[in-house]
């Protein structure tokens, strides 16, 4: 499906702003056999079906006894390598790495390093096991952003371990590098809704000259980082670290992985919780529809709780970004406000309702002729610190999606299919969006798996999917569709009325659902509503 590149912001850039915390792994060897709770369940590989095929997966024979061997060498965590001034969370946050074959079509060769974080269960006589997260994306380190997000699952740590993964090509596994700080920061200056052959023939360059940066610099990793792989690693993890069954929490894209694994091992599914969920029935430019259609409703949602008017509001908005269109603002120290990063900090802005007052603050500034506010914003989003470097979080998930989508939109289809349409259904975020269908994938250098991805999991047991209405990032709808697409007795809807990216933490009758389900296995009856 369509992945556009505000994908990335959910949780993560949550993260930037409420927890300021990163680490890594260093410990990039094959577990040794210390650290580790037994278990010997089976881990499996594919054969030459489909790659979103159950048959792929959990039929198709052992993997090699040096994998399937492997038990975690839990040790210290360390500050990433690429932010040496970040701080550790030490206390009981315990770091490991483990191999993964780099082909799952080849398991006998190359491998991989996947790098893990955990915190053990504080009852030990009462554990579960362990609740893997996955925090969306795709592109998120979960290494990096479950330290910071621990407070809101101390009820859960009581009985799981709490066990996160950096997916393949991200950060600590393999991670995908392709281009540099100083290419980044002119990338930013790229005109992303052009107007003009000229502009369009620079937005369409760029595009390509960050495929071949990439391909230049990660092009071994670039065909494997697909989402059916990360599921299949996921299934390694959960062996490795004992478990029989997979206890799951994904958030946003880790939606979509939640229901790839749950399609290609069912019969592997412990407590797996949805929250945020993709759509799983949109194709690739369906998926950027979806999100002009969800941020549009944030927004007219965000005005029309100022008094001030969805239409008028909207109109407001769309003539800033004009103005900046043609003349970006002036921004401290030393920048310029564009209309790209504009639209990026309003987007930033619409994740959670706890950030429209940034909102205010940035729009009511701008209007004053200082773009500093906005640019703030646009730079948490963009993951960018104050001495200018940047993450590789956009790297990554850019290599993700489109491992995934076959579909390979041009501006022409855009200008013939999508354009008018995406502009109907949002002025502000429309254009963007449309143009992002031909220059996200357009000229990537290796082909994408599927066009949809298969969701359904039938011998699955009960799967929880809680979908927000006002959700901007991944609309209620999608909700929906995922749980139906996970099939009878298996999808169970539950619906929250709020105006977050997601519900858990921010709804205290969806927090005890799901950890009544996760910690007492109750399930709710479907259909569920939260006020």
């Amino acid at each position: 499906m369509g992945h556009s590149r505000w994908r990335a912001g959910a949780l993560v850039a949550a993260a930037v702003l409420l927890a300021g915390t990163a680490v890594s792994c260093t410990d990039d060897g094959e577990g040794d056999g210390s650290g580790g709770k037994s278990g010997k369940s089976p881990a499996t590989t594919p054969s030459s079906a489909p790659p979103d095929s159950p048959a792929a997966s959990p039929s198709a024979g052992a993997l090699p006894a040096s994998v399937t061997g492997q038990l975690p060498v839990w040790r210290p965590c360390k500050a990433p390598a690429d932010d040496p001034g970040a701080d550790a969370p030490g206390g009981r946050w315990q770091c490991a790495s483990i191999r993964a074959p780099l082909d799952y079509a080849k398991p006998d060769g190359e491998t991989m390093a996947i790098a893990l974080i955990r915190a053990e269960a504080k009852d030990e006589k009462r554990r579960i096991g362990s609740l893997v997260f996955n925090f969306g994306g795709p592109g998120a380190s979960g290494v990096a952003v479950l330290p910071g997000f621990a407070e809101d699952f101390t009820q859960l740590n009581d009985r799981y371990d709490l066990v996160s993964f950096d997916p393949r090509g991200v950060a600590g596994s393999s991670s995908v590098v392709c281009r540099n700080d100083r290419e980044t920061e002119a990338s930013h200056r790229v005109d992303n809704t052009p107007d003009t052959a000229a502009e369009e023939k620079a937005f369409l360059a760029d595009s390509a000259a960050f495929g071949a940066g990439c391909a230049q610099r990660s092009g071994k990793v670039l065909p494997h980082v697909s989402t059916a792989n990360t599921a299949r690693d996921m299934d390694l993890i959960r062996h490795v670290l004992g478990d029989a069954k997979l206890h799951y929490f994904g958030f946003s894209y880790g939606t979509e992985l939640g229901g790839v694994y749950a399609h290609l091992f069912p019969k592997n599914v412990g407590r797996l919780v949805m929250d945020a969920v993709v759509d799983p029935t949109a194709d690739f430019a369906g998926g950027a529809r979806n999100q002009a259609l969800g941020f549009q409703r944030a927004l007219d949602n965000y005005f029309t709780s100022r008094g001030t008017g969805a239409k008028d509001g909207t109109a407001k908005v769309a003539a800033l970004l004009k103005r900046l269109d043609g003349k970006p603002l002036p921004a401290t120290p030393g920048r310029e406000l564009t209309e790209s990063l504009a639209l990026t900090a309003v987007v930033f802005s619409l994740y959670s309702e706890e950030r429209w007052p940034l909102l205010t603050e940035g729009l009511a500034a701008a209007e004053r002729g200082d773009g500093t506010e906005l640019l703030r914003l646009a730079d948490s989003y963009n993951s960018r610190d104050a001495e200018g470097r940047y993450s590789t979080k956009s790297h990554s998930q850019r290599a993700i999606s489109c491992a995934d989508a076959r579909a390979r939109p041009t501006a022409d289809d855009v200008k013939s299919r999508h354009l008018a349409d995406f502009t109907r259904v949002s002025p502000v975020f429309g254009p963007y969006l449309a143009w992002d269908v031909a220059g996200w994938c357009a000229q990537w250098p290796v082909e994408g798996v599927w066009e949809k991805p298969e969701v359904s999991a039938k011998g699955a047991p009960p799967v929880l999917v809680i979908g927000t209405t006002g959700d901007p990032s991944t609309p209620y709808e999608g909700a929906q569709r995922m749980a139906d697409g996970l099939g009878t007795g298996v999808g169970v809807l539950i619906s929250s009325k709020g105006q977050n990216h997601g519900s858990y933490g921010f709804s205290p009758c969806v927090t005890r659902l799901v950890d009544a389900y996760l910690l007492g296995g109750k399930v709710p009856k479907s259909g569920t509503s939260c006020g």
